[in-house]
């Protein structure tokens, strides 16, 4: 008795099944020659297109700040120093603004319309529209130095994180496990957890956090929006602190026994994970919007 191929499992008899064959097969060469389980062909290509972007941003926010001649890492109360209205934007530090924000502006959209909706959709809905507000203001007031050292900031963990879930989903494929991707996965793990630690908790606050609350009043006393940049950075703290709280419950679980596989424990609902679907777009029968591999509602 011979096997559907793997993409079979997400269809429908009839036209629509076909339709759906044809869409999988053509959307998904890699998953299909990689032989993936069809959960993690659904979510491999939003984390290969995450994990490309933050590797080659977070690259460039580093040669910013470690060999473009700027000194806002070691000395961030620099960042300040000669702030004036209107001031030229250099622009390598410009180039990284167009990137990051049109980066964000479109993750609006796919958090809204294309992204399998999660536990924290609506938090990562807020951190994309706080950060777009961020790069947007920060440019237009000339906070642009600062504003690189934020995006290097947090780019790292992002990197190591869909390295991560890469790894994740590449383990467990053609029927067997592969014990280079298990090791791989493991090490991001704890790779991820320390640099969320280490750059989102204690240099965000260390580095931006000082030199916007105090250094900034130092160099310009009567520096405009203030208390609005600085609200919208604290915002962001906030927000590490309540992602790094589910680094904590894996840790634990893992501890504790109650997690045997490296999984996302915010990857899904409450209720349960979503129904997996063809990767095509628009409406299904019950008006539920397909996207990436899912069925999500329309409605935040």
């Amino acid at each position: 008795m011979s096997q559907d191929p793997w993409w079979q499992v997400f269809s429908t008899t009839g036209e629509l099944g076909n339709i759906h064959k044809i869409t999988a097969r053509n959307k998904m060469p890699l998953a299909r020659w990689s032989r993936l389980q069809p959960k993690d062909a659904a979510k491999m290509p939003e984390s290969a297109w995450k994990l490309t972007f933050y590797t080659l941003a977070w690259s460039y926010s580093a040669y910013l700040l470690f060999f473009a001649g700027y000194s806002f890492f070691q000395d961030p109360g620099s960042a300040f120093h000669g702030w004036q209205s209107g001031m030229r934007v250099p622009c390598d530090i410009a180039i990284a603004y167009l990137i990051q924000g049109s980066f964000y502006g479109h993750s609006i959209y796919a958090t809204l319309y294309m992204d399998a909706w999660r536990r924290d959709s609506i938090v990562m809905l807020a951190h994309h529209l706080i950060t777009l507000a961020l790069i947007a203001f920060s440019y237009a007031f000339r906070y642009h130095n600062v504003g690189v050292l934020v995006l290097f900031l947090h780019d790292i963990s992002d990197v190591q994180l869909e390295l991560t879930k890469l790894n994740v989903y590449f383990k467990s494929r053609g029927g067997g496990r592969h014990l280079i991707n298990e090791v791989v996965s493991n090490l991001g793990c704890v790779s991820f957890s320390f640099s969320w630690f280490w750059f989102r908790l204690y240099w965000f606050p260390l580095k931006v956090l000082y030199a916007t609350c105090i250094t900034s009043l130092e160099a310009v006393p009567n520096i405009p929006l203030y208390f609005f940049f600085n609200f919208l950075l604290f915002l962001l703290l906030l927000m590490n602190i309540y992602w790094f709280l589910f680094i904590l419950l894996f840790v634990a679980k893992v501890l504790t026994g109650r997690m045997k596989e490296l999984s996302d424990v915010r990857e899904y609902e409450e209720e349960g994970e979503p129904r997996k679907v063809p990767f095509v777009s628009g409406p299904d029968a019950n008006g539920k919007y397909m996207q990436n591999g899912v069925v999500k509602d329309k409605n935040l």
